[in-house]
């Protein structure tokens, strides 16, 4: 039995077709031939778009010159409202400017500090989860918010703001589409963007709720009595070029891009892992299994839980958090002697490239051993990019490849998790790869 795939729509369709697909669901929106071509173009009266799945293009827009391929604009803009000029969407000389005061907070000595929080989030997951049929993903996003809130702002979940940020947070990911009109339309700076009213509203909510946070943690640096966490880390960095911190706004911006690169595609990731050992009931008693190992606290721990971190891979493979990320060609270049026209959106698409029948072997199937193998090795090197790749990786992999298997491995321990019958998940693309009613699964104890 194959791991659910949304199915492909009929090779050709309208633009006006397409864009009502799109915003309804990138996965299904796409041919079926993607999983096999190595670039396809696709035309509107506006823009052209390319995607890319030939791992040496890849590595040219991402690695060798990825100043010539800024990131596009158009789909960045239905995400404004909430993420401002976060380090997600700017481009250039202030994106880098970004990175040089966030990239310090998640090297690899801070995931040691920041471990004892990831643990304790862990450790309450474990404790509020009930037995009986479950809404996976339910679980995951509040497990995943509270790692967020407590590596941040040395907070838990259940702290009044951090549980106002969670509740708004859910609202807007309803109300907010995957691609605004403007990703279609080429619409000037000062054009209205059509954002729906609710939208709006609760992006405003989220980011007063984020500065009240990041005024109190202020107040407590400039009294000396701030936490050594990620926000204290991030708002006392400075920058060594230009000798500056980031300002009370720009920090609103970051918080508000960790909370939703960190929550919601580690909440994403971890759903979809645990549906998967619950399908393969075999692989869960095998991280049952090493999960007995999980005795204290220690960082030291991660490097036992093997079995986990491959099984975490594979799933990041197969239902890549991040499905698309588009780029934009800065000036005319040419890719497979096709040539690409200055404006033009590069697509690059992790969920194709993971499941690229050319590239893969036996790309549709869950085998975390792959991963053991040279084929599986090199695939991982050319054509495997959940956090992105180059310059632009996320800062937060090195962090979501501790949580992940950590958080995993603690639920696997105290309980199974076993399928129920007729309700297959299909999965969809809204801010992160999700299932269109849910992950259900009957929860008991081990």
């Amino acid at each position: 039995m194959l791991p659910p795939k949304p199915p492909a729509r009929p090779d050709k369709v309208s633009l006006w077709r397409y864009v009502k697909l799109f915003r309804q669901d990138i996965l299904s929106a796409q041919p079926a031939k993607l999983y096999r071509a190595w670039m396809a173009e696709f035309r509107t009266p506006f823009f052209r778009s390319f995607m890319v799945n030939d791992p040496k293009v890849l590595n040219r827009v991402l690695k060798e010159q990825p100043d010539d391929f800024p990131k596009s604009s158009r789909v960045s803009e239905g995400l404004r409202p909430l993420l401002g000029d976060s380090v997600f969407l700017t481009n250039g000389d202030v994106w880098k400017r970004q990175r040089r005061i966030i990239d310090p907070a998640f090297e690899g000595g801070r995931l040691r500090d920041t471990f004892p929080a990831m643990w304790e989030a862990a450790e309450s997951a474990v404790s509020r989860l009930e037995t009986g049929v479950t809404e996976i993903e339910e679980v995951t996003s509040f497990a995943a918010a509270d790692v967020i809130f407590r590596t941040l702002f040395s907070i838990p979940i259940e702290d009044e703001i951090a549980s106002e940020v969670f509740s708004e947070f859910r609202d807007y990911q309803r109300s907010q589409p995957i691609v605004n009109i403007a990703a279609f339309l080429p619409m000037p700076r000062w054009m209205p963007r059509f954002f729906r009213r609710r939208t709006r509203e609760t992006a405003k909510t989220i980011r007063g709720l984020i500065r009240r946070l990041t005024q109190a943690r202020a107040a407590e640096i400039a009294a000396g009595t701030a936490p050594d966490d990620l926000a204290t880390k991030i708002m006392t960095t400075v920058d060594p070029e230009t000798g500056e911190k980031f300002s009370p706004e720009e920090m609103i911006d970051q918080v508000a891009i960790f909370f939703l690169a960190g929550h919601e595609t580690s909440a994403s990731a971890l759903a979809w892992t645990l549906y998967l050992l619950a399908l393969y009931p075999e692989w869960q008693d095998r991280l049952a299994e090493e999960a007995e190992q999980l005795e204290a606290c220690d960082f030291a721990v991660m490097s036992k839980l093997k079995l986990s971190r491959d099984v975490f891979r594979e799933a990041l493979r197969l239902y890549p958090p991040v499905p698309m990320m588009v780029r934009e060609a800065g000036c005319p270049v040419e890719f497979r002697e096709r040539h690409v026209a200055k404006g033009s959106q590069i697509v690059l698409s992790p969920w194709h490239l993971h499941r690229h029948e050319r590239i893969w072997e036996r790309p549709d199937e869950f085998d975390p051993e792959r991963w053991k193998t040279e084929s599986g090795r090199q695939c991982a090197r050319e054509a495997y990019m959940p956090f992105s790749a180059g310059p632009r990786v996320c800062t937060g992999a090195g962090f979501a490849m501790v949580e992940g298997p950590l958080l995993l491995s603690m639920l696997l321990k105290a309980f199974r998790f076993e399928l129920i019958e007729g309700r297959e998940p299909v999965p969809v693309a809204h801010l992160t790869v999700r299932a269109k009613d849910g992950i259900w699964l009957k929860v008991g104890r081990r």
